[in-house]
């Protein structure tokens, strides 16, 4: 291929090859890795990015919310070392303030592509690590109120140089953080993916050619501007605007504000955030990466689910947030529990945007992300464990469908672990895994049921921290739909007492004779209940998911008439 126009069935071809790349590093770090959070869970991304540091390819099964992120340290890498980038060099970052990410368990990677001595693109991967120091266990507890207490800050570096390894450096990294050799394990698991992806992609470029790879890459970035243009087009034109606050922050600030105003004109659409609360000293705090992951993904899901993540939706938008606000933190602020308030972004969009396509939006989810985690020393092996978990929940109703139970949503993509390998990998049983019956929002469409988790330790005391949102504020329902029911935390003994819990629970002390109980929140219905259908409505009651006085409260209309009196 040497013509300077790359027709549409060969651009197709190489677009589908290098989606292939993407997700071959995507599955080998999934298979390589130690942590049962990226093995199991799949809490991790791939990527391709051009010489400038736009992405252009992310892997399919990658989290939406990374997308930002990965791009954020592949401009770092290019403004910071240009034309000192050599083959062989792996850079390695996770600093929200520093390096483009969104929190510190995110650890980003990044290797250079050449052709000789011209830099043609990179490939690049990022992992949620499962500890990366700092003051609680697992790195993501509430309550902690700067960067620095949430573990160890890792800037824009070289890990691997001209192809060697700076020993040092990986040994200063993995003395900052827990179960080191777990996180040897991952990262090595993330430099073998950037190894892999780089032999891919050399070997497009030796039979496609350097110039028509770097033409490729540019058709791919502004094609995916075009068509989300394209699909903003199709918006009515008019400002939107909409609301929601947040539980707290873990350090004592209540229903933090976030307000968006969204101004659409022809193929331009703005999203400003003026008016949204200034940062908080809790890790709820949102960099401007993140932000830009969360808009970027509810307008892609609204309006053209199948467009590409990458760089050319970034180019398609633009979004307006006060630095030092709660979506445009500034440093030291704290960000470590940002996954939940990116869900809350991604409610307000929904929410702005609901008369506008109300065919495409769904009502409040979950909107958590709801996080677990348990530490302590296995009795079996006397080693340390860190068990990190981010729980589904329910999936706000959508204007044909109910919506799904306990699953993730919006910008995170994982799976729930399952029983056998929690209980395989950690001294833990899971005493019950099970929906939450009545959580959902009823509607003509009901919204998804949370879930409930129930785990003990077994012979051993661990700790363990948990941290919930919309367990104050419940996923709301939309034309019509009534809300969800909100989460809780709770410890249950062995005489079945329960002992409550705070929504941001921190480092608790667990017990045999203890059980930690986490119920995730519901979601929001869609339509007024009276129009649910009978045959709907006989499904729930059959599902065993309800209970009789929620569906004759919520769907009167199906009641049995009662008898006249005598």
């Amino acid at each position: 291929m040497t013509d300077s126009t790359i027709d549409p069935i060969a651009l197709e071809i190489a677009w589908n090859g290098l989606k292939s790349v993407a997700d071959e590093c995507f599955i080998s770090i999934m298979r390589t890795a130690f942590s049962t959070n990226v093995k199991e869970r799949h809490d991790h991304s791939t990527a391709i990015a051009d010489a400038q540091g736009r992405l252009v390819v992310q892997a399919e099964m990658a989290l939406p919310i990374h997308l930002a992120s990965m791009s954020g340290l592949l401009e770092g890498i290019v403004r910071k070392y240009g034309d000192t980038i050599r083959p062989g060099d792996l850079f390695i970052a996770n600093d929200p303030h520093v390096a483009g990410g969104t929190h510190l368990p995110d650890i980003n990677m990044a290797m250079p592509v050449f052709e000789g001595d011209r830099l043609l693109g990179f490939v690049a991967n990022i992992i949620h690590h499962a500890d990366v120091g700092g003051a609680a266990v697992g790195s993501m507890s509430g309550g902690l109120d700067e960067i620095y207490k949430e573990g160890l800050r890792i800037p824009i570096m070289r890990l691997h140089s001209g192809g060697a390894l700076q020993t040092e450096l990986m040994e200063l990294l993995l003395l900052n953080m827990r179960l080191p050799d777990e996180r040897r394990g991952d990262l090595n698991a993330q430099i073998a993916a950037c190894r892999l992806g780089v032999l891919r992609l050399s070997e497009m470029m030796e039979e496609l050619g350097g110039d028509v790879l770097v033409q490729i890459f540019d058709e791919i970035v502004s094609r995916t501007e075009m068509r989300m243009r394209t699909a903003i087009a199709t918006l009515p034109d008019g400002e939107y605007s909409f609301e929601d606050v947040m539980d707290d922050d873990g350090c004592g600030t209540e229903d933090i504000r976030i307000a968006l105003k969204i101004t659409k004109s022809g193929e331009s659409i703005c999203f400003d955030f003026d008016g949204t609360d200034p940062q908080v000293p809790g890790n709820f705090n949102m960099t401007w990466s993140a932000t830009q992951a969360a808009v970027c993904f509810a307008l892609k899901a609204l309006l053209d689910p199948e467009v590409a993540n990458n760089h050319g939706i970034f180019d398609a938008i633009e979004i307006k947030a006060p630095a030092g606000s709660f979506v445009n933190c500034v440093f030291p602020a704290a960000v470590a529990m940002r996954a939940n308030s990116c869900q809350r972004v991604v409610d307000c969009v929904f929410g702005a945007l609901a008369d506008a396509v109300p065919e495409q939006v769904v009502a409040a989810t979950n909107g958590a992300n709801t996080s677990a985690v348990f530490a302590g020393t296995d009795p079996r092996t006397g080693q340390a464990y860190v068990y990190l978990e981010t729980l589904g929940g329910g999936m706000g109703a959508r204007a044909t469908h109910d919506g799904k139970d306990a699953v993730q949503v919006n910008i995170t993509n994982t799976s729930n672990l399952p029983v056998e390998a929690i209980e395989l990998e950690y001294p833990l049983r899971v005493e019950e895994y099970a929906l939450v019956a009545d959580t959902s929002g009823a509607g003509k469409y009901r919204g998804g049921l949370g879930m409930r988790r129930v785990i003990r330790p077994v012979d051993h005391v661990c700790e363990f921290n948990g941290v919930g949102e919309r367990f104050r504020h419940k996923p709301w329902g939309l034309f019509g739909g009534r809300d969800g029911a909100t989460g809780r935390f709770f410890l249950r003994g062995d005489d079945g007492a329960e002992m409550k819990l705070a929504p941001k629970a921190s480092r608790v002390r667990l017990a045999p004779d203890f059980a930690a109980v986490m119920e995730t929140p519901g979601a929001g219905g869609y339509g007024d209940p009276a129009e649910r259908s009978r045959c709907d409505y006989e499904a729930d009651l059959a599902s065993g998911k309800f209970s009789e006085s929620y569906l004759a409260e919520n769907y009167p209309q199906f009641a049995a008439p009662k008898r006249a009196a005598g």
